[in-house]
């Protein structure tokens, strides 16, 4: 069954979105966050203080990729007030792993007792503090910080052993929360 879909998002006081070539730019001060917005047959209009999502024949796919859009960028709002921070804890029951941030990754010496450094991925825009067995990773963009800790908690998995007895790793203890 087709629909008309219009859905609206208020901008928040302090943010300044802008919306072209199917992207969407929003600041606050010194930091910009953007986003790309591609729904087919959706159109996205910013009018004063509010986005909106029209859509003139829609079925419920195209609602549910406008729903998650609109979380998308309330993701993107919260991201201009405060920082994303991740917490992680390195675990090593067999051998001590030592862990450092250089040339834009995270050099994870002596896991498993390896010769060979393993790395993860830091991407642009993130930064990740090491204090000894904690590691805080944060971000203005929710997206980016939480891909540097799957990049993290990749990069220490342990495979063909027992998993029950080689409990090494770097591993997600604390997750930020939407505030709605």
């Amino acid at each position: 069954m087709k629909i008309k879909l219009a859905e609206s998002l208020e901008i928040p006081e302090g943010i300044d979105c802008e919306f072209a070539d199917k992207v969407i730019t929003c600041k606050k001060g010194s930091v910009s966050l953007s986003r790309n917005i591609n729904v087919p047959g959706i159109k996205v209009k910013i009018e004063g203080r509010t986005i909106h999502f029209i859509g003139e024949k829609t079925n419920k796919n195209e609602y549910k990729k406008v729903k998650s859009n609109i979380a998308h960028i309330k993701n993107l709002f919260q991201g201009l007030n405060e920082k994303f921070v991740y917490q992680l804890e390195s675990a090593n029951v067999h051998f001590p792993m030592t862990l450092k941030v250089a040339n834009g990754r995270l050099e994870i010496n002596n896991f498993l007792g390896e010769k060979t450094p393993r790395y993860a991925k830091i991407l642009p825009n993130v930064t990740v503090d090491v204090k000894g067995a904690k590691i805080t990773v944060s971000s203005n963009s929710k997206e980016a910080a939480g891909q540097v800790v799957s990049y993290i908690e990749a990069a220490t998995k342990v495979r063909n052993r027992d998993r029950r007895v080689f409990q090494d790793g770097i591993y997600l203890t604390d997750k930020p929360r939407r505030k709605d």
